[in-house]
């Protein structure tokens, strides 16, 4: 591969540099990562690669942090060669998440904001190497990361050495739309003083120790494209039940035209609801989110969105091309951070922000199962949809109300799994309406989510359960012997949906 000595800016680096397979050779069993990418954005490519290649031939087996998901080159590959002892915070990999479920890899799912606190307060095993993406080095050593800031500068702080991957790839212009801040220990660190989307409060890039750079590699690939899928029916269904309850918001004096800087999730369902605000009345909007994705972009186009915070670009190949052609109408709009800034509680809190996470399933009292189907299987994990839903002005949960062909209700009596509970979440919204749930108690939260959310071949079931439940009283009155029966009965015979007969043979 040709290389650019043109990224390396700092003199003293360039004799470090390796081919990837010499310092994959660095890299022994037992060793542990700290790997840069968020959400298929700014991974490293070569390194993994080649360690990959080495597995062909030897046995080892290493722990890997990351920021989030990452594309194939890392998560896939990784799985499929066996490597992986440990992961964490985040996947979304198919192979990986048949590999987690299986019990042969560990993984600890994680609040996206809380990994680095880990990392700083040595909780986890320490970092070995931190092996991280960058566009450039600068003269005086930052590290400039590409499409995701992540978890990078603390990996590049605590691990004992540094390998830095130049991926010419990337576009030069990426420089300057990061700002990296370091909060400092706690107990010690100050309010971060951060106030609006578009403040800048950090370094351009990472400063390092230079002689932790143990070596410096070159690459050449694109991120992988993003897996989201277009707006369908009923995620334009669902779009305009969110606008319609911030126009109540607005109509009831809580919320300006302007609305508040808004958050979405990764995934299909929450880019497309996001994509709704494309033909709103709302403009001049601001965006303090994690994953920037092709809506964030649509919107910018349409003028809709004027700033943009995030920890990563995460796009489709079509969106990533048109954002490569006319980046110059996008760098001054954008900003990249960490993501312990990103997602901290202190500045969701602050900016009041309106937050918009995609939901499994949800039960008839409001408690949410972000990540596991039927309660054990690891779909994803729980991102920062916990560290936005909790601190939000509101938390706002959207999903399908019924999957695989109406077979699975995502509104059931008990959620299988609890990733967020009735008290960080707000509002819910599926395609048959939202349910504001703010200020109900457990019993009056019950008619309002499954009038306005369960789809209709599901609700007399519901009502069925919840007139039974409250013949035992309670708070929140529960069947416990019945409370999984939906999903025991989708294991058993595929389906969720009971005959009357069925329900009431059950019931006797």
């Amino acid at each position: 591969m040709q290389l650019n000595l043109n990224r390396i800016r700092n003199h003293e680096l360039r004799n470090r540099i390796v081919e990837p397979e010499e310092a994959a050779t660095w890299i022994s069993d037992g060793m542990t990562l700290g790997l840069s990418g968020f959400t298929r954005a700014g991974d490293v490519k070569a390194i993994p690669q080649a360690l990959v290649k080495r597995a062909e031939t030897e046995s080892f087996k290493v722990n890997i942090y990351t920021g989030a998901s990452m594309g194939p080159d890392v998560d896939k590959y990784f799985s499929e060669a066996g490597i992986i002892n440990k992961r964490l915070p985040f996947q979304a990999e198919p192979i990986m998440r048949k590999q987690i479920n299986q019990g042969n890899m560990h993984f600890i799912d994680q609040h996206l904001s809380q990994t680095c606190e880990w990392v700083r307060a040595d909780v986890l095993p320490a970092i070995d190497y931190a092996i991280l993406e960058a566009v450039s080095i600068t003269e005086e050593g930052y590290i400039i990361p590409s499409t995701s800031v992540g978890n990078s500068q603390i990996f590049a702080e605590k691990a004992k050495a540094i390998i830095i991957e130049i991926n010419t790839a990337q576009p030069e212009w990426l420089e300057g739309i990061h700002d990296i801040y370091d909060p400092g220990e706690q107990g010690s660190r100050k309010p971060i003083p951060l106030e609006r989307p578009d403040d800048r409060i950090g370094e351009i890039g990472i400063k390092v120790d230079l002689d932790k750079v143990k070596g410096i590699v070159f690459s050449n690939k694109l991120d992988s494209a993003s897996t989201i899928v277009p707006p369908d029916e009923e995620t334009v269904i669902m779009a305009n039940h969110l606008l319609n309850f911030l126009r109540a918001e607005i109509k009831a004096g809580r919320l300006t035209k302007q609305l508040a800087p808004l958050q979405s999730g990764i995934g299909t369902v929450a880019n497309a609801v996001f994509h709704g605000f494309l033909h709103s009345e709302f403009n001049d909007l601001e965006v303090y989110s994690e994953v920037l994705q092709d809506a964030v972009f649509d919107l910018m186009d349409a003028g809709k969105i004027k700033f943009a915070s995030g920890c990563s670009i995460t796009l489709s190949e079509k969106a990533m091309d048109n954002l490569l052609v006319n980046f110059e109408n996008y760098v001054d709009k954008l900003v990249l951070r960490p993501q312990e800034i990103s997602n901290h509680p202190e500045i969701i809190r602050r900016m009041g922000l309106i937050s918009i996470n995609t939901a499994l399933e949800m039960d008839i009292y409001g408690n949410v199962n972000s990540t596991h189907v039927c309660g054990t299987n690891m779909m994803n994990g729980i991102g920062g949809s916990g560290d936005f839903a909790r601190n939000a002005r509101y938390g706002i949960f959207v999903t399908k109300s019924i999957a695989k062909d109406g077979k699975i209700s995502s509104i059931v009596p008990f959620v299988s799994h609890i990733d967020h509970t009735e008290h960080d979440v707000d509002v819910v919204v599926t395609e048959q309406g939202y349910a504001d749930l703010r200020g109900l108690a457990p019993r009056e939260r019950v008619g309002v989510i499954i009038e306005n959310c369960a789809h209709p071949m599901y609700r007399k079931q519901l009502w069925d359960y919840y007139t039974e439940a409250l013949t035992r009283g309670g708070q929140t009155p529960h069947i416990l012997e019945k409370a999984f029966s939906w999903h025991t009965n989708y294991q058993t015979k595929g389906t969720m949906l009971m005959e009357e007969k069925e329900y009431a043979e059950m019931n006797n």
